[in-house]
Order: structure tokens, then sequence, then C-alpha cells
């Protein structure tokens, strides 16, 4: 699945987990840009999971609303209700048709969810999903892999920054939001 029109970048450096995202929303078939200042990042569960979202604002609402449905049932377990809702979100006749991808993180765990029932874990503490997400990825893995003095909120919103500046359905319009996995 190919999401457009967003960039979400998930990094996790010295215990915390940090998910920022742009604000723009895109209107792809005309080319123009709709909105700036959407909020893609989001907390859940009483504040304690994060999630960042790429693909259709109501579809990724819609899995955000289901997403806490899960934590609430599996008393917070990230790495259950992730599963569960990929599978319903897979199986599921009207979910099936729901265009978007899910970063969701604890702050120990960093997971992206997509409609045909993958629930990938984050491979070297990074994440990055929607149409720049490839170079947020990238740029994070850099900061990373660089050592640099950076927290992992600062990585984040500098990696969705480049991928800003590449990416046409992206802008500098950044929202991030940080979980300590050490509490």
């Amino acid at each position: 699945m190919t999401i457009h029109s967003t960039t979400i970048c998930a990094v996790k450096k010295d215990g915390t987990v940090a998910i920022a995202g742009d604000g723009q929303a895109s209107a792809q078939e005309a080319g123009i840009v709709m909105k700036g200042n959407c909020r893609k990042v989001r907390r859940l569960y009483d504040g304690s999971i994060i999630v960042g979202f790429a693909g259709s604002t109501a579809d990724a609402i819609t899995l955000s609303e289901l997403f806490e449905g899960k934590l609430k049932q599996y008393n917070g377990d990230i790495t259950r209700s992730a599963v569960e809702l990929a599978k319903d979100w897979r199986t599921d006749k009207m979910m099936k048709n729901l265009n978007a991808l899910m970063i969701a993180s604890d702050g120990d765990k960093i997971f992206t969810l997509s409609g045909a029932g993958d629930v990938f874990e984050a491979e070297y503490d990074v994440a990055g999903i929607g149409s720049g997400g490839a170079y947020a990825l990238a740029a994070a893995r850099a900061y990373l892999d660089a050592g640099v003095s950076m927290s992992a909120e600062e990585i984040a919103r500098k990696s969705v920054g480049i991928a800003a500046d590449i990416c046409i359905y992206t802008n500098h319009n950044i929202i991030a939001e940080v979980q300590d996995g050490r509490v």
C-alpha cells in the first residue's frame, strides 16, 4: 500500500521514543494543499501510547479509535493490541478498506501497522511511514549511527524536516509527542 500526503517518523534513543509528523493534508488528484496544520501524531490510552498515522484522515482517525479500544481491552498491552487490530483490519469487511498506516509506541516498543495484517517492530530503533517516510527513516538512522548528541525528539523532528525538503506532500509544520519507556 502506497500512502502519500504525509511523513511520520518514530525514533527511540536513551529509553525515550518520539514520534513526529508533518501537518500537510493534500488533495492528490487536484495537486493542492488543503490544510497545513493537521495533527497526525496523538496520544491514546490515557496518554501512555503515542501514534502517528498516514493516509486518509477519516480512516486514520477510525484506526486510532479502534486501536484505543484494543488497548483498553488488553490493558495497555501494545503488542497484543497491535496484533489484534492488524488481524481485524485484514479480515473485517469494513476495516479492510481503510486506507492508512500507523506507527504506535509505548515508549519502549515501536510498531508499524498496515491493513495487510502487518505488525512490524522497528529495526534500528526507527520507523517511517507516508510519502516521505523513507527519507525521514534514512535521516534518523544516519543521526543515530553518527552518535549525535540530540534527543529522540530532536532527531525525529529534524528527520521529518529533511523529508519536507524533499517530499512535496510533506511540510515543515512538525508536531512531535514523546514517551519515556523507562517509567
